[in-house]
């Protein structure tokens, strides 16, 4: 699989990147080994995880995967703000940053996290406070690179900003959803990102699985499936429009020679500014399709019709 460098400076990953937040929630250790080997050997080396996943567990089940092959992975990780309710005190952020790189290292059972990632911004505390503790990390050699995500554009020009003006570790990726149904992205923060050389790494590239296919309008939603388990978090985009927008996408791939998660994949990574794009799996097969998927290179008038 090609690779490509996140941003101007960053670490080069796959283009296609394995998002381990199914690991220790609904998939098993087993089968999270299973998924993580089988990524590997199809030649993923972009593994996407946080401190939060599975409540620590997706870092453990991704390292104890990952053991004797630590050197062909990049491992992203993230940490997470302040408790919500908690009183900003400063330094207080500083520790939780400390505190949160200490145990993924211990539960990815390495010395250095390739890919750090701010979770969420803190709703308090000023940016300065977590470039300058990433800052330490970085010397310490226990981070070898710092990214964000869920930031809107605003903060990400005042991260920018800060790291220029205090020479401090500035953020090489930016990590936010983005697909063929979710597209506000593109007049805020794909041009803050681009403006800034910070590289991009879209998730949910499937809409949650809209982009499969597997959703069919006025059906009741698959058992297990996203829609079913949480519909008021990921089924607000089961609407009439997006059905007949994802009809005319299948459509367009079979017309092409190829399914609709091809040109889920395909279309993100023939973006400005993408770097790789990170697909859940919760078997080897759906590693082997994921991994597949982004080796269709849409030629420019193929992106020109693209049905939106």
């Amino acid at each position: 699989m090609k690779t490509r460098i996140l941003g101007t400076d960053g670490p080069a990953l796959s283009t296609v990147g394995l998002g381990c937040n199914n690991f220790g929630s609904r998939v098993d250790r087993e089968t999270s080994i299973t998924v993580a080997r089988a990524a590997l050997d199809a030649g993923i080396t972009h593994f996407d995880t946080a401190e939060r996943y599975g409540e620590g567990l997706s870092e453990e089940y991704l390292g104890e995967a990952l053991s004797g092959r630590r050197d062909e992975a990049v491992i992203a990780t993230k940490f997470e703000p302040r408790p919500h309710g908690e009183p900003y005190v400063p330094g207080v952020l500083t520790k939780r940053i400390r505190t949160a790189c200490e145990q993924s290292l211990r539960r990815l059972r390495t010395d250095r996290i390739d890919l750090y990632y701010q979770h969420y911004p803190d709703a308090d505390a000023p940016i300065d406070e977590t470039l300058e503790a990433l800052a330490e990390l970085v010397s310490t050699g226990k981070v070898l690179h710092v990214a964000t995500s869920n930031v809107s554009s605003q903060q990400l020009r005042e991260a920018l900003d800060c790291a220029s003006a205090k020479a401090l570790p500035r953020f090489v990726g930016a990590q936010f959803e983005w697909n063929l149904i979710a597209r506000d992205v593109e007049t805020s923060l794909v041009p803050a990102a681009t403006a800034g050389h910070v590289g991009i790494v879209p998730f949910y590239p499937l809409a949650s699985g809209l982009l499969t296919g597997k959703y069919q309008h006025g059906e009741a939603f698959p058992a297990g499936s996203r829609f079913a388990r949480s519909p008021e978090r990921f089924a607000l985009g089961a609407t009439e429009e997006n059905f007949d927008r994802v009809e005319r996408l299948i459509a367009f791939s079979a017309a092409q020679g190829h399914s609709i998660i091809e040109l889920a994949v395909s279309w993100l990574l023939a973006q400005p500014g993408v770097a790789s794009v990170i697909c859940g799996a919760t078997s080897p097969e759906q590693v082997t399709v994921n991994a597949a998927a982004g080796n269709w290179t849409l030629n420019a008038d193929q992106l020109v019709a693209v049905p939106v």
